[in-house]
């Protein structure tokens, strides 16, 4: 008699936010498929709806809620993770119950033990041994050649705009050797680049006061530049995300200088005056960052940084502004990002004097950005006849689509390759650079030297 094998119940998954959500939402979904539940991209078919939510400010959290309500109207049955589920309005009961009462279970972020045991209570597991188990990189939401690495949860930080310590916590840091485990394991999968992330990556190892764990069976300091120094072992492209510029960031430079990590640093700078800094409990002044860069720089003279900034914070005078836009001249920082100032609830920089109009604030941003489009072109023009390495990310009829050192997926810009048609996703490619425009360069294959 032949056996009749069980039918998986299916999960439908919606995952919104920050890389360190997505992170979060990988873990969830390695437990899900190790344990035999199919994943739906859709709700349709779905038994139930798991939405890993975002709620750092407005704008994403009326995006979760829409989403969690999507949910409940196209599935009926939908637990809640991930940032949003921690808020509370301000009578201090959950956000996510008051807009949506018949959710089936909320947690906040990095959740995985409680998400799983909701899922468990109203999906239940159907125990089969002719379910496939997990690949041993678990399942990712990145495509197969690239894969965030979170190294640490939570913040130590009280920046007044910013309410990530109350959700996710102070910091954690993983243990080291278990980083380097997941990153040993993510290279047998054939993964090139590894963006490393955290609230605070310059942090790492503060909390364990920069414990010694073990890889390898040699033992290894529980902090970023040890880190850094075996993963740049591995042979992949390293990149580093939300680096707060600390003295200790400049151990770092020769890692990048002897080509072990990529010289690329994501340094969330958010203003440049001095007051406003304070306001906004950030940890460095304008002028420290300068000669840092230059020292950095001078150094790794091919070194891009990306960093974002805050317009419009209360208080902000237009010569304050424009010291900020001074800032980026000095800086010629490779690539920015900007937020307009938005009020974020449970937020101390709420109580601050001076709230500017939401149209002087978006004018502000608007023109920051403007004012950065003739620094990235000129950055970009610079490596006009170079010769450089891409990782692909796609091919299209109209050639390649790559990445360079300088480039972080879906933050930065491309390389853009016409007579790329014949190579593969994932693949490296020296390319010869002819062009650029405001955010991307364009390129043909590199002649054989």
């Amino acid at each position: 008699m032949t056996r009749r094998k069980a039918k998986a119940p299916t999960v439908g998954f919606v995952s919104l936010g920050c890389p360190k959500a997505a992170s979060d939402a990988e873990q969830i979904l390695t437990r899900l498929r190790a344990e035999g539940y199919q994943i739906s991209g859709s709700y349709d078919g779905a038994d139930l709806v798991v939405v890993n939510t975002c709620g750092f400010i407005d704008a994403a959290v009326e995006e979760s809620l829409d989403a969690i309500g999507e949910a409940l109207t196209e599935n009926g049955k939908v637990i809640v993770t991930g940032c949003l589920g921690a808020k509370k309005d301000a009578k201090g009961n959950d956000l996510v119950r008051v807009a949506h009462p018949k959710v089936l279970a909320v947690t906040g972020p990095h959740a995985l033990a409680e998400v799983m045991e909701a899922v468990h209570q109203h999906l239940p597991p159907v125990h089969d041994p002719f379910i496939d188990l997990v690949p041993p990189q678990g399942i990712r939401l990145t495509p197969d050649h690239y894969a965030y690495l979170k190294i640490s949860e939570g913040c130590n930080h009280r920046c007044s705009f910013c309410i990530i310590p109350s959700l996710r916590g102070d910091l954690v840091s993983r243990p080291i050797g278990e980083v380097l485990r997941e990153a040993e394991v993510l290279a047998a999968a054939g993964v090139k680049e590894l963006l490393v992330i955290s609230q605070d990556t310059s942090a790492y190892g503060v909390d364990v006061k920069y414990r010694t764990g073990f890889w390898g069976g040699k033992p290894v300091k529980t902090r970023l530049y040890e880190l850094c120094s075996e993963l740049g072992k591995l042979g992949l492209w390293v990149r580093l995300h939300y680096v707060y510029p600390y003295p200790s960031v400049d151990d770092l430079i020769p890692l990048m200088a002897e080509g072990k990590i990529l010289p690329y640093l994501d340094v969330p700078f958010q203003h440049a005056s001095q007051r406003i800094l304070k306001l906004m409990k950030r940890p460095a002044s304008a002028e420290k960052v300068l000669d840092r860069i230059a020292a950095w720089r001078k150094r790794v003279p091919e070194l891009a940084i990306r960093s974002t900034f805050i317009t419009g914070f209360p208080g902000e005078t237009e010569a304050e502004f424009n010291e900020l836009l001074d800032f980026l001249d000095e800086a010629q920082l490779d690539r920015v990002g900007a937020f307009s100032y938005s009020p974020v609830d449970g937020a101390s920089a709420n109580a601050l004097p001076g709230a500017l109009p939401e149209n002087v604030r978006d004018e502000r941003k608007a023109r920051l950005l403007r004012h950065q489009e003739g620094i990235s072109t000129q950055r970009l023009e610079r490596k006009i006849g170079q010769r450089i390495q891409v990782l692909v990310d796609d091919i299209d009829e109209e050639g390649a689509i790559a990445r360079s050192a300088g480039d972080a997926p879906d933050v930065d810009g491309v390389v853009y390759i016409a007579d790329g048609h014949d190579l593969e996703v994932g693949e490296f490619a020296e390319v010869s650079v002819i062009d650029c425009d405001v955010h991307d360069l364009y390129a043909t294959l590199a002649l054989p030297h």
